[in-house]
């Protein structure tokens, strides 16, 4: 799935989600900003002192506006089809609630909530402070509140700083908050420390694609021999351990996410050896001994060996 998407905000002019009086949508792509659009509305509905306060709009903002149905085109072009990201659920449903108002055809696209995002990315967020300008102000985005596309331009910019730091890719993302928020899912819940005297001593490990043996059982060992193992590949990354299965497909788009962002970070410049499981296994025979210092690792061990 490509790593394109849409946010978007919206302010209503009262309590009813429908009353949209302005909508801001930014694009991006490549981990980018490609455009960025805003417009006033005519929600055709009265102004709240209430919400007034929060965005600064009145009813003068919507003189001359264009209606939601008019603007609906333009969302439709920009929204279809995509990824659109939203900060809590407010501007979904507001923009459902909207298109019913005006008797038009949902937007067809799939959504991402960001706070849902940001509350499994950073467990800080996870149970509570999770609002749009604590979440930017933690993460050091800088925008403007209720300005144009601002909001959403900050949205997005949340969201590529999660994929950074989880190393999950925005279609892993859609999956994951999905879950429970301490759900750590297959093959997650794995990171350790690595054995300071080991001969890896000072890698930085991580796993992905099947593997012969437990995602656990295995970062066990590749603590045992140094290795500090991570669940995502990121800037701290050394070594991407495949599953052997995994590591002969040669068509790139069959490699798994994190093989194929180990990948890319190597054509950046970043040094990370991609390893088959059986060539990982090899080094953990290499020192036995290691092994012995590990309580019920020889069981694992010994299956890699028979290998």
């Amino acid at each position: 799935m490509s790593d394109a998407f849409v946010s978007v905000d919206v302010e209503t002019s009262n309590p009813d989600l429908a009353s949209i009086c302005q909508v801001g949508v930014v694009t991006f792509a490549g981990g980018q900003v490609v455009s960025s659009w805003w417009s006033y509305v005519d929600p055709q509905d009265y102004f709240d002192p209430y919400n007034t306060a929060i965005h600064g709009l009145t009813e003068e903002s919507a003189v001359g506006a264009p209606t939601f149905a008019e603007v609906m085109a333009e969302l439709e072009a920009r929204l279809a089809g995509g990824i659109v990201v939203c900060h809590a659920p407010f501007n979904r449903i507001a923009l459902s609630r909207a298109t019913e108002r005006y008797h038009l055809p949902p937007i067809a696209c799939t959504w991402l909530d960001s706070a849902r995002v940001a509350r499994r990315a950073w467990p800080n967020f996870s149970g509570g402070g999770y609002g749009l300008t604590s979440v930017a102000a933690a993460l050091g985005v800088r925008f403007t509140r209720h300005v144009g596309a601002e909001d959403a331009r900050a949205t997005g910019e949340i969201l590529l700083q999660a994929v950074n730091h989880s190393g999950l890719s925005i279609s892993e993302w859609l999956d994951r908050v999905g879950r429970p928020i301490n759900d750590t899912g297959p093959g997650r819940g794995i990171a350790r420390e690595g054995n300071p005297d080991g001969p890896l001593a000072g890698d930085v490990a991580v796993f992905t694609g099947a593997l012969l043996l437990p995602r656990k059982e295995a970062a066990k060992l590749a603590a045992m021999v140094g290795c500090n193992v991570e669940e995502s590949v990121n800037k701290r990354t050394t070594l991407l351990i495949v599953g052997d299965q995994d590591i002969r497909r040669l068509a790139g788009h069959e490699k798994s996410s994190k093989h194929r962002k180990a990948e890319h970070m190597i054509s950046s410049g970043q040094a990370i050896r991609i390893l088959g499981e059986s060539d990982f296994c090899h080094l953990i025979k290499a020192d036995e001994s290691y092994v012995h210092k590990v309580p019920n690792s020889r069981p694992a061990a010994d299956r890699w060996r028979r290998r």
